[in-house]
């Protein structure tokens, strides 16, 4: 967020980072699951319960619950820049699961962009080849699209939520669009393109 502001990209920075011989390579992005989303909650508990209140942790966690509303906010944010209606706006959400390569959507933070996306009247649609799309239905009352309704050219903009191996497919289709396509990567899966995200 800080980076974003000073108009600084993380992941250059992290590539100068990665210079330092114990440099540890975490990116950025959504942080769901259970163990980084769910589990500091009871340490929080326990130590509260003993009249200790954790706050960095709870710090940590109040920001990492936050970030799908931010990236939500930043891509209406793009929208309204590309001169698009926000309200009645056709958003493609790829991936819905917590982590790339994994069927798991459990604690997934994609569900907190969504759900602001639509907050704003834009019109969402998920296409995650991972997850089961009968457990999305049951668990978020969502339905995803297939592969073969997969069109590009019919959202104003693209949100690469979560870096399934799939995805790498779709970079030339991406940066091949016109540039009143919005597209944010949340996890750098595109190469650099035309300044659009």
């Amino acid at each position: 967020m800080i980076f974003n502001k000073l108009d600084i990209d993380t992941h250059e920075v992290l590539k100068a980072a990665g210079t330092k011989w114990n440099f540890l390579n975490f990116k950025p992005g959504l942080v769901g699951g259970h163990c980084i989303g769910v589990d500091p909650y009871y340490l929080t508990h326990k130590a509260e319960s003993v009249g200790y209140h954790p706050e960095i942790i709870l710090a940590g966690r109040r920001l990492n619950d936050s970030i799908g509303i931010y990236v939500a906010n930043q891509v209406v944010k793009l929208l309204i820049k590309k001169n698009h209606k926000v309200s009645g706006s056709k958003v493609l959400v790829l991936g819905i699961t917590f982590k790339e390569n994994c069927p798991d959507i459990r604690n997934t933070k994609v569900i907190d962009i969504i759900n602001e996306l639509k907050e704003f009247g834009a019109i969402v649609d998920i296409y995650d080849p991972w997850a089961d799309k009968d457990e999305v239905k049951h668990e978020y009352n969502l339905d995803l699209i297939q592969h073969s309704e997969l069109d590009i050219q019919n959202y104003n903009a693209v949100v690469l939520a979560v870096a399934h191996k799939e995805f790498n497919k779709l970079e030339t289709e991406l940066n091949n669009k016109n540039s009143e396509l919005v597209i944010y990567d949340i996890k750098n899966i595109l190469k650099k393109n035309d300044g659009r995200l």
